[in-house]
């Protein structure tokens, strides 16, 4: 049942060491692209490949809605959440066009939405639950559906890997989510909601005062079901999207994808993956630090080195998707620059 403590793949250590090598033959003084020259080397170890690239990337977006939201703690309403769908779907959205833009397949999955049934083309509906329940008044999900939402990131990775993906992107599109992201982040650093809770998609200075009050009363309400355990905290305070992105990760690592973590909320997602199988850890690269109060911390928790910081907030998989471009840019000069030999440049320091 608990598939998601399954053994994750190690990376290639050989081909790690063969592209350290590699990039200590090219035509530039050692180190001397830094961070590019780390993120082909992790990704070569990853895809065991000497010489990575991330000529097909796969973007999944997971949505759901969540029941907090009846305590009036966004500025935006419920609705969004579907119509936001139909607008991935058809283009319209931020991450519609950076997949375009890197030619990456984009798989739109409704977890659970609140509404009609309703047939977009384009998107998979699963709908699991009409959004979460209310978790400051009871546990947002069922044990059941929390399993049910982790099975949804597997099933899309299983696709993505079936379709040759080389790198793996989740975004999450859920009105009132950076509330549930913010509960499960306290619960996992065993800190208060003041110091962990923001603005999320626009709130008044009086919104966010009462948000850190829903969130702080909901940790004394479901701390003795939770204890220390990270399912159950996905149980009591998450959102389907958010366990689904969960299961996303911990799937990849198991059968040997490299991912790019999102903002605040997909980060959350990754510490719940971390803390439920540690050796995830490995799989996952860090698209940028968001605007978002409490990422930070999180990035700090997770020892993440974040690739971009331009104080973005949108979520979508959006800032991971910027950080493609610095990747598939690391990637080519790795692969295409120059060796000292090659280019009859004397590599030897005088």
């Amino acid at each position: 049942m608990n598939w998601w403590l399954e053994a994750c793949k190690v990376p290639n250590a050989e081909t790690k060491q063969q592209a350290e090598e590699r990039q200590l033959q090219l035509t530039k003084p050692t180190g001397s692209l830094s961070v590019l020259e780390n993120v082909a080397v992790q990704l070569a170890a990853l895809q065991s490949n000497p010489k990575p690239n991330v000529d097909k990337p796969w973007i999944t977006i997971f949505a759901g809605d969540h029941g907090v939201m009846a305590e009036n703690i966004s500025a935006y309403p419920q609705a969004v959440t579907r119509q936001m769908l139909q607008n991935f779907a058809t283009g319209g959205a931020c991450i519609s066009v950076i997949a375009k833009e890197y030619a990456a397949t984009l798989q739109v999955i409704d977890c659970g939405t609140v509404g009609e049934v309703y047939q977009y083309q384009g998107v998979e509906r699963h709908s699991i639950a009409q959004g979460t329940a209310n978790f400051a008044q009871q546990l947002a999900m069922t044990e059941q559906q929390c399993q049910q939402a982790m099975a949804l990131g597997r099933e899309s990775v299983a696709k993505a890997i079936a379709q040759g993906a080389s790198i793996y992107i989740a975004g999450e599109m859920g009105i009132g989510n950076t509330c549930s992201a913010s509960a499960i982040a306290c619960f996992l650093l065993n800190e208060p909601a003041e110091q962990l809770t923001g603005v999320g998609t626009g709130i008044r200075a009086d919104q966010l005062i009462h948000k850190k009050n829903i969130i702080q009363n909901s940790l004394e309400l479901h701390k003795n079901y939770v204890k220390n355990d990270a399912f159950k905290v996905l149980c009591a305070v998450g959102g389907l999207e958010i366990a689904a992105m969960t299961g996303a990760y911990i799937r990849c690592a198991q059968l040997g994808v490299p991912v790019i973590v999102d903002g605040f909320i997909s980060s959350v997602s990754a510490l719940v993956a971390v803390r439920l199988n540690p050796e995830v850890r490995q799989w996952m690269l860090f698209g940028h630090q968001s605007a978002e109060y409490g990422h930070q911390r999180l990035l700090q928790e997770l020892n993440a080195d974040p690739l971009l910081k331009l104080n973005l907030r949108l979520g979508e998989g959006s800032g991971a998707g910027a950080a493609l471009g610095v990747i598939k840019l690391a990637c080519s000069l790795h692969n295409n620059m120059a060796t000292f030999a090659e280019a009859a440049v004397i590599g030897q320091k005088v």
